[in-house]
């Protein structure tokens, strides 16, 4: 019998409720594969699976996180185009492989509807995969398939942003570190928002235009129309909520577009809407993207810029890594080494 190592969450709501265990590498079909997960990264996304329920899960005793790469190790008797060795990402929701968004396609969400990658082996549709250039790291691999395609369908999604475009991202999470390096690769303007100067200097590093720091600078969304000339910014990938969204309305230039992305705050339930009227702009809500969308991220970035990792961590520190990303003291993706 083959055996692997996994976490499983035994109920929501602690991260003690996160063990170890050693069980059976799952079984695939003839339309599948078996991965051998080399490298797994962490997103919001997965503190909210650990604290509570969300739509489409997570299912009772789940395997978490649903970002990871590796390499196939079998092929279910019907697959052609794939073979033990091929070095792949998964996509985030193996269901979306191209085209509109349909909700049932939330059901198939990797480590909430479905048992996610925090494990040694995972089976999965072979038509889901995608393959990774040969000088591309499992590490970096990982970091895409959430964060990775999240910011690319921010910024390419609805009305696509191009040379040109002021683009803010918020904050140094991964799918803002994302934003902001797609955004520059593609020839944009991009204004960054930060809580600290130590955090600032790292968005210079990283090529941001102008940093705000919202600490010191209260009345952030001001800035921003100073920094523009009065005009405003195109897009902004909005991650914050409740605490951000209403200067993001006020940033927003004449008919652009908000990509809301997360609830960090406070759920938006007094949130007046005058402000993205008075500038006719929209605000568009992101849910991470297809696979097709993960293959586009994949060949453009492998051209422009390599995805930034705050810090690698070993397999039997995933309580660790996992404590980290809620302290909120990365930049970046956190990655844990299987």
């Amino acid at each position: 019998m083959n055996e692997m190592h996994a976490y499983r969450l035994s109920a929501a709501g602690s991260l003690d409720n996160l063990v170890k265990r050693q069980e059976r590498q799952p079984a695939i079909g003839p339309d599948d594969v078996l991965v051998r997960i080399r490298a797994v990264s962490l997103n919001a996304r997965d503190l909210m699976i650990l604290h509570g329920p969300q739509p489409y899960g997570p299912k009772p005793d789940i395997i978490p996180v649903s970002d990871g790469a590796g390499e196939v190790v079998a092929c279910g008797s019907a697959v052609s185009d794939l073979k033990p060795g091929t070095r792949i990402v998964l996509p985030f929701r193996p269901g979306w492989i191209d085209g509109p968004f349909k909700p049932a396609d939330a059901a198939t969400d990797l480590g909430g509807a479905v048992d996610g990658v925090l494990c040694e082996y995972v089976a999965i549709a072979a038509r889901a995969v995608v393959p990774i250039p040969d000088d591309m790291s499992f590490e970096a691999a990982a970091t895409l398939p959430c964060a990775g395609v999240t910011a690319w369908s921010a910024l390419t999604r609805g009305n696509p942003v191009n040379a040109g475009s002021h683009v803010l991202v918020l904050g140094t999470g991964g799918v803002s570190i994302f934003a902001l390096q797609i955004a520059k690769s593609m020839g944009c303007t991009v204004i960054a928002t930060t809580s600290s100067n130590a955090k600032a200097q790292s968005l210079i590093a990283l090529r941001a235009d102008h940093v705000i720091n919202y600490v010191t600078t209260p009345d952030w969304s001001a800035a921003v129309r100073n920094i523009t000339g009065g005009h405003g910014v195109d897009r902004v990938v909005e991650v914050g909520g409740a605490g951000s969204l209403p200067h993001s309305m006020k940033a927003l230039a004449p008919e652009g577009e908000i990509a809301l992305i997360g609830l960090l705050d406070n759920p938006m339930d007094t949130i007046s809407p005058l402000p993205l009227m008075s500038s006719m702009g929209v605000i568009r809500g992101i849910s991470v993207g297809s696979r097709a969308d993960l293959v586009a991220l994949l060949a453009h970035m492998h051209q422009s810029f390599a995805p930034v990792i705050d810090r690698v961590l070993d397999f039997d520190e995933a309580p660790q890594a996992l404590a980290y990303l809620a302290s909120r003291q990365h930049v970046g993706k956190i990655v844990i080494r299987v």
